[in-house]
């Protein structure tokens, strides 16, 4: 399944060397604006302490973890919306994307420069907002004033409520409220789904902060952050930090957590969130030759997520054999799960849960 996830964000605020951590690739960072110019593509596997233990019971020659796509997106300047620091191309690189991780520095340092002249998260949150909501406002009045004469003479019910949907959004981005924000019916949501718009798309924002404030209490800059992101989840990290200890060993990582005083890294909670935020799920198939984690979306059906493994699978499906993940800890092994009559045989309709593990049966 190919959803990706978009690291954005003003220049030199630490964009590419979280791309670093996340993917472990050597990519160009440099303390100068535009160091990223085509976007970088990586696969990032999602840490899930359930193939551990199914790793030790099944001792299998192959162990698969789900993953999904993080994109670099080159730093966006004031003026993107009109082209300003190759703005437009790089507004169509976070087009493409389903989710949007906006990196914010929270720390002063006068040797890494800031495009702006100094640090103000806010501010530069806002410089952003607003270059996404130029480019949707532009993308809608075209789309308007193609469209809204010619539907209120025909009254052509799709074209109405492409309209309404359009000034609906318009209305909200004239007073600075991004769509994703704005409660939308099901055919709006269908009708608006086309444009990609830009302030629709789910976010994350990741404060990029020293490493000696690791341990501490938010500084002002992360404070007046998570204020502004009001719902929107921010994860507080040092990008620095984060891809010195994706170089590490496990004990080596463990070890240096401890000395910096934290328990868990910044990264592995980015991802985990960010799997959550574009409403991922996993299911597993298990056995000697493979134990592998599989990402679905949230809703999908036995028969659409056998298809994710092969299109043979969803072509030709009969059932899937399923067992919860809490069953067969709770049981011990696949024989006393069927023993205490917990196998499920389900049918094409039946909508997955997180932790499935299935055999799917299929015609050849």
């Amino acid at each position: 399944m190919s959803l990706k996830a978009g690291i954005v964000g003003l220049p030199n605020v630490g964009k590419s060397t979280l791309f670093n951590a996340i993917t472990k690739q050597n990519i160009l960072a440099a303390n100068y604006p535009f160091a990223t110019i085509e976007p970088n593509v990586g696969i990032v596997n999602v840490p899930d302490k359930r193939m551990d233990v199914l790793n030790e019971m099944y001792m299998p020659e192959r162990l698969i973890l789900a993953g999904f796509e993080f994109t670099d997106i080159a730093g966006l300047v004031k003026g993107a919306s009109t082209g300003e620091g190759l703005g437009n191309k790089f507004l169509s690189h976070i087009r493409e994307v389903d989710a949007i991780v906006e990196v914010v520095r929270c720390f002063d340092d006068n040797n890494i420069i800031h495009v702006e002249g100094n640090c103000d998260p806010v501010r530069d949150v806002d410089i952003i907002n607003l270059e996404l909501t130029i480019s949707d406002l532009e993308i809608i009045n075209n789309r308007l004033e193609k469209i809204e004469k010619k539907a209120m003479t025909t009254k052509d019910a799709d074209s109405l409520i492409e309209v309404e949907a359009l000034k609906k959004a318009k209305n909200a981005l004239e007073q600075a409220i991004p769509l994703r924000d704005i409660e939308f019916t099901e055919e709006e949501k269908i009708k608006l789904k086309a444009f990609q718009f830009l302030t629709l798309k789910p976010i994350i924002y990741v404060a990029n902060i020293k490493e000696d404030e690791l341990s501490k209490d938010d500084n002002d800059y992360v404070k007046s952050l998570r204020s502004y992101a009001k719902n929107a989840k921010v994860i507080k990290m040092c990008a620095k930090v984060e891809s010195e200890l994706s170089e590490l060993s496990i004990e080596d990582k463990e070890e240096m957590l401890m000395m910096l005083g934290i328990t868990s890294s910044g990264l592995d909670d980015l991802i985990n969130a960010t799997y959550d935020l574009l409403g991922l799920k996993t299911y597993f198939t298990v056995g000697s030759d493979e134990v592998r984690a599989w990402t679905f979306k949230d809703g999908m059906n036995a028969r659409d997520c056998a298809g994710i493994i092969h299109t043979d699978f969803r072509d030709g499906f009969i059932k899937a054999e399923v067992i919860s993940y809490n069953d067969l800890i709770t049981c011990g092994n696949e024989n006393k799960v069927k023993e205490a009559g917990k196998l499920r045989i389900e049918g094409k309709d039946y909508i997955m849960k997180d932790g499935d593990i299935c055999h799917f049966r299929f015609n050849r």
